[in-house]
């Protein structure tokens, strides 16, 4: 199996190209696409093989799965999957779309979906147009995981030239949004209703508090 290599503009993606992403999610494939911060692989949330899938890509263990968050389109969208207070809402519609991973105490449906027990999960809604068509006509989020590079030295992988040949055999899909960016997105523990910054990455969450 060699991927799809597909390029479109972040400010003007092409519906077309879009909708044959959606149709490879839905068909159980595993996608590279852009993000507002690094390049992430993604698979619909629904498919089991798909999520086990980017484990094995990302030598994750299948029962824990702790590094794989939702690509949401928008805020109607997190309810469904995370419990959220009045105070983490508002912070979270001040900051999204925006370089931040949102850690939340998860609702019923997420153990169900993923067939783990798992208390937090990790939400995004990046400022990408590509990643949040590719939900909205998905019409559910995706699960993602960082794209990383072999390099030690090197942590992600920006030229989408260099993660195709990377990844093409691993892959169903990469699409090229132009070069992504080196730092990953700042992680905001919020499952207990405080705001405690895990990791600082390419968003400043206090300009928001």
């Amino acid at each position: 199996m060699i991927a799809t290599l597909f390029k479109t503009h972040p400010d003007n993606p092409e519906m077309r190209k879009i909708s044959q992403v959606v149709e490879c999610l839905r068909s159980g494939g595993v996608i590279i696409y852009p993000t507002d911060t690094v390049y992430g692989l993604g698979c619909d949330i629904h498919n089991q093989k798909a999520v086990e899938k980017i484990c094995q890509i990302k030598k994750i263990n299948p029962k824990k799965r702790k590094n794989l968050s939702f690509i949401c389109n928008d805020l109607s969208h997190i309810a469904e999957y995370a419990r959220i207070g009045n105070a983490t809402f508002k912070l979270m519609k001040k900051a999204l779309p925006g370089p931040y991973t949102f850690i939340l105490e998860t609702s019923s449906r997420v153990p169900k979906i993923l067939n783990i027990s798992k208390k937090n999960v990790g939400i995004r809604i990046p400022d990408n147009n590509i990643a949040r068509l590719i939900v909205k006509e998905l019409g559910n989020p995706i699960i993602t995981s960082s794209v990383l590079a072999e390099d030690e030295v090197v942590k992600y992988l920006t030229d989408p030239e260099d993660i195709y040949e990377q990844y093409k055999h691993k892959v169903d899909m990469v699409i090229d949004g132009g070069n992504g960016r080196n730092v990953g997105s700042t992680i905001v523990d919020c499952s207990d209703d405080n705001v405690t910054v895990l990791r600082q990455g390419a968003g400043d969450i206090m300009q928001f508090i």
